[in-house]
Order: C-alpha cells, then sequence, then structure tokens
C-alpha cells in the first residue's frame, strides 16, 4: 500500500489510466468483432468499407494514446483490408 501522497495519487491516477485502456481496447475488439461478422455473413461492400473505416480510425486511435503498437494496428489494418479485397475478388480455388 502507497503511503506517501505522490504514491496515492499515482494509485489513483493508474486506476484512471487502466480504466480508460480497458473500454479502448473493449471498444476496439467490438469494432474489429463487427467488421469480422459482417465479412462472414456476406454484407454489402459499402457497408463493409463503412465498418472499416471505422475499425481502422479506432485502430489509429488506439496505437496513438499508446495502448497496441503502432505496427499492430498497422498489420491489423493491412490484414483487413486484404480479406475485403479477397472478398470481392470471389472464393480461391487452392
Amino acid at each position: 500500500m502507497a503511503h506517501s501522497v505522490s504514491a496515492r495519487k499515482r494509485v489513483r491516477q493508474n486506476e484512471k489510466a487502466r480504466a480508460k485502456n480497458k473500454w479502448r481496447m473493449r471498444t476496439l475488439k467490438d469494432s474489429l468483432k463487427s467488421l469480422e461478422d459482417k465479412l462472414l455473413h456476406g454484407a454489402p461492400d459499402t457497408e463493409l468499407q463503412k465498418l472499416y473505416r471505422e475499425s481502422c480510425a479506432i485502430l489509429d486511435r488506439t496505437a496513438q494514446k499508446g495502448v497496441i503498437h503502432k505496427n499492430t494496428a498497422a498489420r491489423k489494418k493491412s490484414r483487413l483490408a486484404a480479406r475485403i479485397k479477397g472478398r470481392k475478388a470471389g472464393p480461391s480455388k487452392a
């Protein structure tokens, strides 16, 4: 348990930051799950593009705040874009 005033304040600040980061991750995961669900169930392209743009914005904001690494955000955006593009091309014959 923290004893000094400054240590107690740090504990309070850390709790706030942890709660905010948890909310940011939950929002990000919900957004990505929504997009994944629409991809699997064959949503129209316009809806997919809208959800993709929203997900990218959330990914960028989350990375900017330091909750996830910027390269992680870039990788997720790239993979989502590839899946959306691949879906438009039709099923592969592999």
